[in-house]
C-alpha cells in the first residue's frame, strides 16, 4: 500500500503553536498535536507526529476547508482537485474541496457554490466565509481540539453571520474522528436560509470511493488538461452507501437518517467514512445530499428538494439569535465498520455537545 509521507517539520520553523510528537498505537495513547501557521493560513493536525488533516483558509478558496484527510494508514480519502489535482480523478465542481460547512441560500447569496468557476474566482451572488482567528488550541492524548471564529459576509463585505466552531480530533487505534460544533449567530438583520439541496456539511471524496455508475465523466490528466470520457468500466471505483435506516446505494439520496456510511477500497485498504447527525441539530434526522460522483453531504434544510415539493422548511435566524449544527465524521481502516459499531459511535456523539 502506498503511504503518504509529509515533511511537516517545514511548518515548525514558523509555527505559532508547537507540537510534541509521541508514538502510541493503542486506544487512548495516541498524541493529537497541532501546528498553526497563520502566514500560510493553515492549522496542521497530527496524530503521533503524522499528518491527519489540515484546516486551511487560502485566499483562492471562498471558505475554510479541511484538506487533505487521511486514514490512520496514511491514505488520502479526499479528492485532490482543485488544490492538488491528481491524474484520473474528476475535475468537476471545483467549489467542492475537502470537507466544509456552507449553504446555498443565505439571504439570497450562494455560499455553497461560490468559486464554481475555479480557484480564485467569485460568483456574482456568492458569499464568502472568512476565517478571523483561532480562539484556542488544546493538544492531548487521544483527543485534541481547537476553536475558531469566522464571518459569513455578503458581496459588499457586510457580515451576515458570525461563526464560532469547535473542532475535536480523536484517535482510537485504526479509527480517526472529527467532531464539529458550529454556532451561527445572526447580525442586526434576520438571516433567511430557505430550502435548497445545495448544502450543508459536505466532503468530496477520492475517486476510488465514488459509486460505480455509467455516464460521462470529466477527468484530470497528467499534463493539467481535462478529458470527457464515457466511463463504462469503473475500474477501481468501489464505493457504496448504507444508512442507519437500512437503505443503500444510490437510493440514499434525499432520504433522512441519523448516520450515513460510505465504504469502499483504495488499493487493498478497506475504508469506512461515516457522517453522524446530532439529535439536537435542526430538523434531525438530516436529509442526505449523498451523490454517486463523490459528494457526500448532510443537509437538514433542503426539505423541499428532497421531498419533491411535498414539504418545505424555510429556516431563519433572528437578529442576535443563534443556531447550532453538530456533526461527527468517522474514518476507519482495516475493515468496513459494522452498523452496530457505527450505532455506538453515533450514540456517543449524541451525548457530546448536549445542551444543559
Amino acid at each position: 500500500m502506498k503511504k503518504l509521507n509529509y515533511l511537516v517539520l517545514i511548518f515548525a520553523a514558523v509555527a505559532t503553536v508547537t507540537c510534541s510528537s509521541g508514538k502510541g498505537n493503542q486506544e487512548g495513547t495516541s498524541k493529537v498535536t497541532f501546528i498553526e501557521n497563520n502566514a500560510v493560513k493553515k492549522i496542521v493536525v497530527l496524530i503521533d507526529g503524522q499528518l491527519f488533516t489540515t484546516f486551511q483558509w487560502p485566499e483562492n478558496v471562498t471558505k475554510p476547508v479541511f484538506y487533505p484527510i487521511l486514514t490512520s494508514e496514511g491514505t488520502e480519502i479526499t479528492r485532490g482537485f482543485p488544490l492538488k489535482p491528481k491524474a484520473g480523478e474528476r475535475a468537476d465542481h471545483p467549489h467542492q474541496i475537502g470537507m466544509w460547512l456552507t449553504y446555498g441560500n443565505v439571504n439570497g447569496l450562494d455560499f455553497w457554490g461560490n468559486g464554481s468557476k475555479g480557484l480564485g474566482t467569485r460568483n456574482q451572488n456568492g458569499g464568502v466565509i472568512k476565517h478571523l482567528k483561532t480562539e484556542k488550541i488544546t493538544e492531548g492524548t487521544g483527543e485534541g481540539f481547537f476553536i475558531t471564529t469566522e464571518s459569513w459576509v455578503d458581496t459588499s463585505g457586510v457580515v451576515l453571520l458570525k461563526e464560532v466552531t469547535e473542532f475535536h480530533f480523536i484517535a482510537k487505534e485504526n479509527i480517526r474522528i472529527i467532531d464539529r460544533k458550529t454556532i451561527l449567530t445572526a447580525g442586526q438583520k434576520v438571516v433567511n436560509m430557505p430550502d435548497t439541496k445545495e448544502g450543508m456539511f459536505g466532503i468530496r471524496v477520492a475517486r476510488q470511493l465514488e459509486l460505480p455508475v455509467g455516464g460521462n465523466v470529466v477527468l484530470y490528466n497528467e499534463d493539467g488538461t481535462t478529458s470527457r470520457i464515457k466511463d463504462t468500466l469503473n475500474i477501481g471505483i468501489t464505493g457504496n452507501y448504507s444508512s442507519s435506516e437500512g437503505i443503500g446505494g444510490e437510493e440514499v439520496w434525499g432520504t433522512s437518517a441519523r448516520w450515513m456510511h460510505l465504504f469502499g477500497n483504495i488499493e487493498d485498504e478497506k475504508i469506512s467514512l461515516v457522517i453522524c447527525d446530532h439529535p439536537e441539530n435542526p430538523n434531525y434526522p438530516t436529509y442526505w445530499h449523498a451523490r454517486t460522483y463523490g459528494l457526500f453531504a448532510a443537509n437538514p434544510l433542503g426539505v423541499k428538494d428532497f421531498t419533491n415539493d411535498k414539504d418545505s422548511l424555510n429556516f431563519s435566524i433572528s437578529p442576535g439569535q443563534s443556531a447550532t449544527f453538530r456533526y461527527r465524521v468517522i474514518i476507519a481502516t482495516g475493515e468496513h465498520l459494522p452498523a452496530e459499531e457505527i450505532d455506538k459511535l453515533a450514540n456517543d456523539f449524541a451525548l457530546k455537545f448536549k445542551s444543559n
